[in-house]
C-alpha cells in the first residue's frame, strides 16, 4: 500500500521539533512493513531568512525536499495571510498540495490514500485534493481543531463537509469523539487512535547527576509547552508562590515569554523560575528527568504528548482535568488530576510529593502507550478504506 501524508504538522531541517508526533506515528506504521509512505508538508511562503523575522524566517529556511528516516518529504510553498487569511487558507494549501501530489503521481508514486492531520485547514485541504484525485482519505482531529474551531462558523462549515466525506475520521482520544460526531462524521467510520510515546528517547536517567549538571537543588517542577496563554504556564508560576523551596523549569518558547518573565519577577519568584527556551527532544528528556513533577495547566488539549513523555521518564504529573487528559493520567502511578487553578495545582504538588509513586511504576504506566497498537490500528484502517492498487498507472 502507498500512502500520501498531507500535513503542515511535520518536522523539518529548520524546525526539527515541529509535529514530531505525526512523524512518530508514521514511522511506527512504516516499520510494520507493507506500507510505503511519502509526505507533503507544505510551509508558508516567505522571502527573508533573516532571524529578525522569527518563525517566518524559519519557514523560509525549510528545504524544498528532505529525506527523514528513509521517508521522502516535500515542502511545497503556499501563500499564508496572517490574521486575515483564515478563510482562504484551506484553498491556498490545497492548491499547493494538489500540484505537488499530481507531480508525484506523474513520477510514478500512485498513492492509494491520503492521511491528513488537523481538521482545519489541513483536513479541508486534504478533502479537496482527495476529491480531485479520486482517492480515499483519513483525517485525524488532534485538539484545538475539535475543541475550539467548531465555534467559528466558517471553519465549522468546511470541517463539517470534510468529515462527512472522510473515509476514516480519526481522533486521538475518546473525549474528542463527540465533537467530531457533532460535525457530522459517520459514527460507524470514526476511530480513536491515540498518540504514543517514544520509549527509547524518553526514559529514566540518573536524576541526581542531571540536577548537578544543571545546577538544580531541591524539589523541582517542570512546565513544558509553547508559551501561549492556553498552556497555563502563568498558573504554574502562580502555584510556585505557594510552594516554598521549589524550583520551576519552563521549557518552551512563544509570544507569552516576556509576560511570564515579568510575572515571575513581580511575584518575587525570579530566582526560582528558570526559562529554558525551546529545547531539542534529547534536552527535553533531561528536563523531565530532572523534575520531581510535571505540571500541565492547559485549558484545552487533545491528548498532550508532554504527559506521556514525562511519565516515560519516570516523572509523574499534576494536570488539569480536561478533554483527553484523564485518559492518560488514569492511575495513581501517573499522577493527579486537578481543576485549573493555582491553589489546586499547588495542593496537588504537595499531595503527590508527600506520597510519590515509584519511578518504575510511572514508567510502566507509560509503557502501555507505545506506538505499536496505534500503528496496527492505522494499518487495518487504511487497508479497509483503500482499494487494491492496480499498478502504478493511476493519475
Amino acid at each position: 500500500m502507498r500512502l500520501l501524508v498531507l500535513t503542515t504538522l511535520f518536522p523539518n531541517a529548520a524546525r526539527p521539533d515541529h509535529g514530531v508526533f505525526v512523524e512518530a506515528r508514521l514511522r511506527a506504521l512504516v516499520a510494520r512493513g507493507g506500507v510505503e509512505a511519502r509526505v507533503l508538508a507544505p510551509v508558508p511562503w516567505f522571502a527573508s531568512r533573516h532571524p529578525r523575522w522569527g518563525t517566518w524566517a524559519e519557514w523560509a529556511r525549510v528545504p524544498p525536499r528532505e529525506l527523514r528516516h528513509g521517508i521522502e518529504v516535500r515542502h511545497p510553498r503556499y501563500l499564508h495571510l496572517p490574521r486575515v487569511g483564515m478563510r482562504a487558507q484551506p484553498f491556498l494549501l490545497a492548491a499547493a498540495a494538489l500540484r505537488a501530489a499530481t507531480a508525484w503521481r506523474r513520477e510514478g508514486f500512485a498513492f492509494d490514500a491520503i492521511d491528513a492531520h488537523f481538521l482545519y485547514p489541513d483536513g479541508v485541504a486534504a478533502w479537496l485534493v482527495a476529491r480531485r484525485l479520486g482517492v480515499p482519505f483519513a483525517v485525524t482531529g488532534r485538539g484545538t481543531d475539535l475543541n475550539l474551531y467548531p465555534a467559528m462558523p466558517w471553519p465549522r462549515r468546511w470541517m463539517s463537509r470534510a468529515v462527512r466525506d472522510a473515509d476514516a475520521p480519526v481522533t486521538v482520544c475518546e473525549a474528542l469523539r463527540p465533537p467530531l460526531l457533532a460535525l457530522g462524521a459517520d459514527a460507524r467510520r470514526v476511530r480513536v487512535l491515540r498518540n504514543g510515546v517514544d520509549l527509547e528517547r524518553f526514559r529514566p536517567l540518573a536524576r541526581d547527576e542531571l540536577r548537578a549538571r544543571m545546577g538544580i537543588a531541591g524539589p523541582t517542577l517542570a512546565s513544558v509547552g509553547h508559551l501561549v496563554a492556553r498552556k497555563g504556564h502563568d498558573i504554574a508560576i502562580a502555584a510556585l508562590g505557594a510552594l516554598p523551596g521549589w524550583t520551576l523549569l519552563v521549557a518552551g518558547d512563544g509570544p507569552e515569554r516576556g509576560e511570564l518573565e515579568r510575572q515571575a519577577v513581580a511575584q518575587g519568584l525570579g530566582g526560582r523560575v528558570r526559562f529554558l527556551g525551546r529545547l531539542a527532544l534529547e534536552d527535553l528528556a533531561r528536563v523531565y528527568n530532572a523534575a520531581d513533577i510535571l505540571v500541565l495547566a492547559s485549558d484545552r488539549e487533545g491528548r498532550a504528548n508532554v504527559l506521556l513523555e514525562s511519565m516515560a521518564c519516570g516523572t509523574p504529573v499534576v494536570a488539569t482535568r480536561i478533554w483527553g487528559t484523564p485518559e492518560v493520567v488514569s492511575s495513581p502511578a501517573a499522577g493527579l488530576l486537578v481543576v485549573r487553578d493555582a491553589r489546586a495545582i499547588a495542593d496537588g504538588v504537595r499531595a503527590l510529593a508527600a506520597a510519590p509513586p515509584p519511578r518504575d511504576a510511572t514508567r510502566r504506566h507509560a509503557e502501555a502507550f507505545s506506538w505499536d497498537a496505534t500503528a496496527a490500528g492505522l494499518e487495518a484502517m487504511f487497508r479497509a478504506v483503500a482499494p487494491p492498487r492496480r499498478g502504478d498507472a493511476a493519475g
